[in-house]
């Protein structure tokens, strides 16, 4: 049941959003009530799979308590023990066909694809999210809670499939408030009006902009293995999927947050505008917001940071970029983003550490718009292989050819430049540059969504008269392309 889908918009979420209200006036009633959503919200895409977070549930839960119960070296232990059974069971589910294929395969192992198709939906984030909670009892930032709490901790469906990673010291307290926070006079103007809002904004960036480049990124990437990939269909395709997985996530994170809000939950930022950014660290500061958070508090800074030296500095940030391409999926292509983002990082805060001072805005902006970009071809590719290939046409290895009419416009600037004109292949041609246009425009000029949840400037936006009409016309849109269009996820459910 996708956010994006009928029955979850007309059916589940009216569903637990009406139980919740009708049950507002019995606090932990409403909570409850919201865990079997959310457990029912999980089963329904795999009955068989809910034994494994239902585990996972009590597994965590003990261990907590254990944690909390304990000092010295048993606190150290039960903490140790209760990680290692939590990424025991993300290796054996997400890594353990990576794993075989590396050691039967060596090298060759380089070439092949090795996601596992019956991949537990959402066990990622459930595992991070509970492994920060360890982390957070062994800090004594957990002192006590209730199995119905925890799990809804755990389970609460607006975060569920592909975050936010949130911590138990942000969500728990404010499910003893659900029942003033739902039946207050401010619901509305606090929680129901940008709530729903987010929601919206967060189906139009999905289903118009996120699906629509995905027609291209698609096509490109899937005909690549076996065609050569001409310079216009490579760069359209990674230009059309950096677009795709921009909007698709920040849609996701949108609605997310909104129905996070419909509840009287406030989930944390995900997302901040990040090909804004003008430099690597402020991406990482921008993109994934709780997952980078994640891998600097329970990663890099107990690989000893930056206060090691230099050198220990940027090799425990190629370690936890390497650490968090691989979370995204058991394949080299991964580990390839990974370092190249790793290594980005390291330049940035080597370039810092150097005392030469900021590049200007627009400078440091390019050079993270490109790389950035240049490392989405791993995480998209289904092998190093085929990477290459896209790279290589990138950078015109397989030759320039362009349109003929831009040929001939050009004149002979074009031989020049080793350009000539004919089949450009995988390009969806004036479409694709149209799509691709008014996304980037969006992405790189629009502000974020998040001022609508903003309790200073929000309640001013969502009283414009232009912003209904805008959601209105934007919705009707993504839900005739819903009912039109064959089935589609979010990219990051696969994580």
């Amino acid at each position: 049941m996708l956010f994006h889908s009928f029955a979850f918009l007309f059916a589940f979420l009216p569903a637990a959003w009406l139980g919740t209200r009708i049950l507002a006036g019995w606090n932990r009633g409403a909570v409850a009530w919201l865990l079997a959503c959310s457990l029912f919200f999980y089963a329904y895409w795999r009955t068989d799979h809910l034994w494994i977070i239902l585990a996972s549930i009590g597994g965590n839960f003990v261990f907590g308590h254990l944690i909390i119960r304990s000092r010295g070296r048993p606190r150290k232990l039960a903490f140790m023990a209760g990680v290692t059974l939590d990424l025991a069971v993300l290796g054996w589910f997400k890594y353990r066909d990576f794993a075989e294929a590396v050691i039967n395969l060596g090298w060759q192992s380089l070439s092949g694809s090795y996601i596992n198709p019956d991949l537990p939906i959402g066990i990622s984030f459930f595992t991070f999210t509970q492994i920060a909670f360890l982390a957070d009892c062994t800090r004594r930032a957990v002192t006590g809670y209730g199995l119905i709490e925890y799990g809804l901790f755990v389970t609460v469906f607006p975060h569920l499939l592909a975050g936010p990673i949130i911590h138990h010291g942000q969500v728990v307290p404010q499910f003893a408030a659900l029942g003033r926070r739902l039946t207050g006079r401010l619901y509305a103007a606090r929680w129901l009006a940008p709530g729903l809002a987010l929601l919206l904004v967060g189906l139009i960036k999905k289903i118009v902009l996120g699906d629509s480049l995905g027609v291209y990124a698609d096509d490109a990437f899937a005909t690549a293995p076996d065609e050569v990939v001409g310079f216009v269909s490579a760069w359209g395709g990674v230009m059309a999927y950096s677009l795709q997985i921009y909007f698709d996530f920040s849609g996701y994170s949108d609605m997310a947050i909104g129905i996070g809000m419909l509840l009287g939950i406030r989930l944390p930022a995900n997302f901040l505008s990040p090909y804004q950014a003008g430099s690597m660290i402020e991406f990482w500061r921008r993109w994934h917001i709780t997952l980078s958070t994640f891998l600097r508090d329970y990663l890099y800074i107990p690989l000893g940071g930056g206060r090691c030296g230099s050198f220990r500095r940027y090799l425990n940030l190629l370690a936890t970029m390497l650490l968090g391409g691989l979370w995204h999926g058991a394949n080299w292509t991964f580990l390839a983003w990974g370092a190249i983002h790793g290594t980005a990082l390291a330049i940035n805060h080597g370039w810092h550490s150097l005392g030469a001072g900021r590049l200007p805005r627009g400078l440091g902006w390019g050079l993270t718009l490109a790389v950035v970009v240049a490392a989405w071809v791993p995480f998209r590719a289904p092998d190093l292989e085929t990477t290459l290939r896209f790279w290589a046409a990138m950078i015109g290895a397989n030759g320039i050819v362009l349109p003929a009419g831009l040929i001939a416009m050009l004149g002979p600037v074009a031989p020049a430049l080793g350009m000539e004109g004919g089949a450009i292949g995988r390009f969806g041609g004036g479409g694709q540059v149209a799509t691709v246009a008014v996304a980037a425009l969006i992405a790189l000029a629009a502000p974020n969504s998040m001022v609508l949840a903003d309790r200073r400037r929000g309640p001013r936006l969502l009283r414009s008269r232009w912003l209904p009409l805008a959601l209105g016309a934007g919705t009707a849109l993504a839900l005739l392309l819903i009912g039109v269009r064959t089935a589609s996820t979010f990219l990051y459910f696969q994580f």
